[in-house]
């Protein structure tokens, strides 16, 4: 009876492990500006309901290990509204993955969302229904409606860092959020108009197909670059710098695209340690080609590859 106990167990465990949620996220919710008259407490319970909104729901039909899951994070920043229980924010985005054979993880997403506005009032329910993305109250909706959206832009650039255009199905389903998003007073980001760096410019980017060059270069980048450091870094320096050949290209073409500086952001010290060790050769192309397309940190690159 014991041993067939402990198999059972073991089936259940492993079950459990190969059935894991797809992402490790962190949740932080910062209430500094938000006034005294509102009680703390509700942005406490705000960021547990959030992080277990993420991290419980499963949000693919992939199974997924333990070891697995997507290391990512999401700093809600709040300020307050001359309406109760309504919050205006920032969202920061952060995701990485590991390199191959390596301890090291590699920055895929540090992005900053200015137009966040929502509802929510403690002990809320966070929903999100890809059918009904609008939900009944556009801005009780529109927190779970960007979080969603950014838990799809995480996995599918995630699963084109590991096999050619593997991410096309959610960058399919943070469209359809965009197609659906929540429409009311003051909810914006979610339109052509809203401006230039925001959420419809983002997923139409990644879903234009003149851009499908980008694709390649995320998985080049990482499953040719990234994971082949350990076992041939010269190699593996050279693919890195043949995407930002491929990039430079890329901008040439289409310049001042939103998607090349989503690309870029956070990635400039992993750049500059990668060239660091480069032939002077590679070292001034690679300085070149970085001047260019990531034109805020062009000084750090100049002074960190000399």
């Amino acid at each position: 009876m014991n041993k067939v106990f402990t198999l059972l167990v073991s089936a259940i465990l492993i079950c459990n492990s190969l059935s894991a949620q797809e992402l490790r996220a962190r949740v932080s919710v910062i209430a500094n500006r938000v006034g005294a008259n509102v009680d703390k407490k509700v942005f406490n319970t705000l960021q547990t309901a959030l992080n277990n909104f993420i991290n419980n729901k499963k949000w693919t039909t992939e199974s997924f290990r333990n070891e697995e899951r997507i290391d990512c994070s999401f700093l809600l920043n709040l300020e307050p509204t001359d309406d109760a229980n309504i919050y205006r924010a920032s969202l920061t985005v952060q995701s990485a993955r590991p390199a191959y054979n390596s301890s090291y993880v590699s920055p895929i997403i540090n992005f900053k969302d200015d137009d966040i506005i929502f509802k929510y009032l403690e002990f809320q329910q966070l929903e999100f229904n890809e059918n009904r993305v609008s939900g009944t109250d556009a801005l009780a909706s529109n927190l779970t409606a960007v979080i969603a959206y950014y838990v799809y832009t995480i996995l599918a650039l995630d699963f084109d860092s590991f096999s050619p255009r593997g991410g096309d199905p959610y960058y399919q389903k943070a469209q359809n959020i965009v197609n659906n998003a929540p429409d009311g007073r003051n909810v914006a980001g979610w339109k052509p108009f809203d401006g230039v760096r925001n959420r419809y410019w983002l997923m139409e980017n990644l879903l234009n197909s003149r851009y499908t060059l980008v694709h390649d270069a995320y998985y080049s980048y990482y499953r040719r670059g990234m994971d082949k450091l350990y076992e041939d870094e010269r190699a593996a320096r050279g693919e890195i710098l043949n995407v930002l050949s491929l990039l430079n290209t890329f901008n040439t073409e289409n310049p001042n695209t939103m998607i090349l500086q989503f690309f870029f952001q956070g990635k400039s010290q992993e750049l500059i340690r990668i060239f660091s060790k480069a032939s002077a050769q590679d070292k001034a192309r690679a300085v070149e080609f970085l001047q260019k397309l990531d034109v805020s940190n062009a000084t750090k690159y100049k002074e960190g590859l000399k």
